[in-house]
């Protein structure tokens, strides 16, 4: 007799607490506050050494400057009072309440003389210091602020859709460190979720359209057989027709799945060659609506993927065709360069459209004054689509109503 297995067991227990560790004296952590603090501080401080260290110097030339004698006796026998500093005191004509007056003018003089010269260059030693100050300082500002630019640069690369980016910032364990330790957390999770979607996208793909594959044969072959009765027929056009509309339907949700993210592989790609593909496709059924398509295509290069700015354009002419008037309707197409811009520009008869109702065309599922979900003129992702392409591609997509009813429709994309 077998021996029955054993239950597996439990999971080990883990050897590491996933908690982070708070530092033991957290008040000694290198913060920014406490960096910045010290920095200028130390900056501030030192810059007062260094300008009381000018002025004393300054000062003292200033002192030994002003202590020079006013007067100096010269003579052997005969002994003469004279004076470089202050000659009409040694003019030796003078009584003595001029000579005393003349003595006060001359110190006067020369302890303004003495001031100003401290003065002067104390402000120029004042401006040296500040031209040190403010490189030293933006120096200094420039080394504390670099991990944010690259937590900006890391953020613009992972906004073009490259999620493997990862800021991995070195140094103290400080708000910034924290904020780019996070930051890479965050991009690890979003990674892991785009990866899923993208198996997601992949695997709904299969499933979805396999079955959608074998019901369109299975009807085809049954329409095929000349001995169905009639009634049998019908149904069975009419299950095609909710079969292809279900196709659609898969296609759109898929693409527009897809389409939500950055293009990341670009090629060089003219609209105007878009534009001519997108009305070839939909001119059979402009002829059949009675709806002329016209308009002048000029060049437009831009950088992006082919297949999915054809789906704007053909989403966009499709539903100008769809959505017109019964009797001398047109749409126009064109395309031109603006501005450093690729524009795109799809014009269209039809009925009147309120401008509060704009911004609900470009919802899934959604069509003016009803639910898509149930006409028989698409599967209401065309907008949506065009939309999520044209933000794939850094551009946007703008509508406003045409006087005289239709719709204007502008696809701008950068060049």
């Amino acid at each position: 007799m077998a021996a029955t297995p054993a239950p597996p067991g439990a999971p080990p227990k883990p050897t590491w607490d996933p908690r982070k560790v708070e530092a033991p004296f957290p008040w000694l952590r290198p913060t920014i506050r406490i960096r910045l603090t010290l920095l200028y501080g130390g900056m501030f401080l030192i810059a007062g050494i260094l300008l009381l260290s000018i002025i004393y110097l300054l000062a003292a030339q200033a002192l030994n400057t002003g202590n020079e004698p006013l007067f100096k006796i010269v003579g052997g026998r005969e002994i003469r009072v004279t004076s470089d500093n202050c000659p009409q005191a040694a003019s030796g004509n003078l009584l003595i309440a001029e000579f005393n007056s003349a003595i006060s003018a001359c110190t006067d003089h020369q302890r303004q003389v003495a001031l100003d010269n401290l003065l002067s260059r104390s402000l120029l030693a004042l401006l040296g210091l500040a031209v040190i100050a403010f490189a030293f300082g933006y120096a200094m500002a420039g080394r504390v602020l670099s991990p944010l630019g690259r937590i900006t640069r890391t953020a613009r690369a992972v906004a073009g859709s490259d999620l493997s980016r990862r800021i991995e910032l070195d140094g103290p364990d400080d708000e910034l460190k924290e904020l780019s330790d996070t930051f890479d957390e965050m991009l690890e999770r979003l990674q892991r979720a785009f990866t899923a979607q993208q198996r997601f996208v992949g695997n709904a793909s299969h499933e979805l359209r396999t079955p959608l594959a074998i019901n369109r044969t299975l009807l085809e072959v049954h329409l095929s057989d000349p001995g169905a009765p009639v009634e049998l027929q019908q149904l069975g056009k009419t299950l095609l027709a909710t079969n292809e509309r279900s196709e659609q339907l898969v296609e759109g949700l898929l693409l527009l799945a897809r389409s939500d993210n950055q293009i990341v592989e670009r090629k060089p790609v003219d609209l105007a060659e878009v534009a001519d593909r997108a009305v070839d496709q939909a001119l059979s059924e402009a002829d059949a609506k009675g709806v002329q398509i016209r308009g002048e295509r000029g060049p437009a290069v831009v950088q992006g993927n082919g297949v999915l700015l054809e789906r704007i354009a053909l989403n966009l002419v499709q539903n100008a065709v769809r959505y017109n008037v019964k009797e001398d309707g047109w749409v126009e197409v064109t395309t031109e360069t603006q501005h450093g811009q690729a524009v795109l520009v799809v014009t269209n008869t039809g009925p009147v459209v309120p401008a509060y109702e704009i911004d609900s065309l470009f919802e899934p599922f959604r069509r003016l004054r009803t639910e898509r979900t149930g006409s028989d003129k698409g599967v209401g992702l065309g907008l949506s689509i065009a939309r999520s392409v044209a933000r794939a591609h850094g551009g946007r997509i703008i509508a406003e109503p045409r006087e005289g009813g239709g719709l204007v429709m502008r696809v701008t994309l950068p060049i």
